[in-house]
């Protein structure tokens, strides 16, 4: 892929992580964006077919591209109860973690205290180059006593965009900043005690910046082939709920959108 064309494939890029081509909507004819971003049309549909493999667009009939929609068939169920807090105390509190006990009530059920623990809101990010590979990092985790493979994440400060933290957390673990960032997810990790939204976040293509600035939280840094994600899950070497949402979704969508090409 040539300046010019990877020049396009960013400019694309952006306007579907920024929104200006939303879900389910129809991309413009090629015949518009060859006029209007001054490429061969050859190389337009080296740009739309790597978008496609990445899960970024949908094609049909050949030359009808699309974003994917967010549409489900699945209705939520109704006349179901939430459960009733009637207080909560706190048990322990400092800056990183909270221990609480809540006394609550699910329908049907007495009255019973609960304990919620409060962590931090995390963003993460996987980073993806033009050669399928992802942007990790290779480190020890004390707790668990164990080496394996991390996104570079990190806790979303007071004020701060989870976008923001995703961008600057990169940066400052490996010493690359993603040319463009789009949302994925935000999930709960442990939904049944715990409370600490995760972000998922999943960047196209990189700058190197230098070397890492977080020296206590970086790891080796390398740039890991996406044909190695299954092998390094079967072995136990991918860490954390966050890598594994956010590398399962990346292969998820690519296989789908790759079928969908094919077809």
């Amino acid at each position: 892929m040539g300046p010019k064309t990877a020049k396009v494939y960013e400019t694309l890029r952006e306007r579907l992580a920024s929104g200006e081509y939303a879900p389910g909507d129809k991309l413009p004819s090629e015949r518009a964006l060859v006029e209007e971003l001054g490429i061969g049309r050859t190389a337009l549909r080296q740009v739309l077919a790597r978008l496609v493999g990445e899960g970024a667009l949908d094609v049909r009939d050949r030359s009808s591209y699309r974003v994917p929609g967010d549409s489900v068939t699945v209705e939520a169920p109704g006349g179901l109860e939430a459960w009733r807090v009637h207080g909560e105390r706190s048990i322990y509190d400092n800056p990183w973690v909270k221990l609480e006990l809540w006394d609550v009530e699910p329908p049907g059920v007495k009255r019973f205290e609960h304990h919620v623990v409060k962590l931090h809101h995390v963003a993460i990010t996987a980073v993806l180059d033009d050669r399928d590979r992802v942007l990790m990092l290779w480190r020890y985790r004390f707790v668990p006593d164990q080496w394996g493979w991390e996104l570079p994440g990190g806790i979303v400060d007071e004020g701060e965009e989870a976008a923001a933290t995703a961008l600057r957390e990169v940066a400052e673990e490996t010493g690359w900043r993603p040319k463009s960032l789009e949302h994925v997810v935000t999930y709960q990790p442990m939904i049944g005690m715990v409370d600490s939204p995760h972000e998922i976040f999943v960047g196209h293509g990189a700058e190197h910046e230098g070397p890492p600035t977080d020296v206590e939280e970086a790891g080796q840094v390398e740039w890991v082939p996406l044909a190695d994600i299954p092998g390094l899950m079967a072995r136990g070497q991918l860490m954390g709920s966050g890598t594994l949402v956010a590398l399962l979704h990346i292969l998820a969508t690519r296989g789908k959108r790759g079928a969908t090409a094919e077809r």
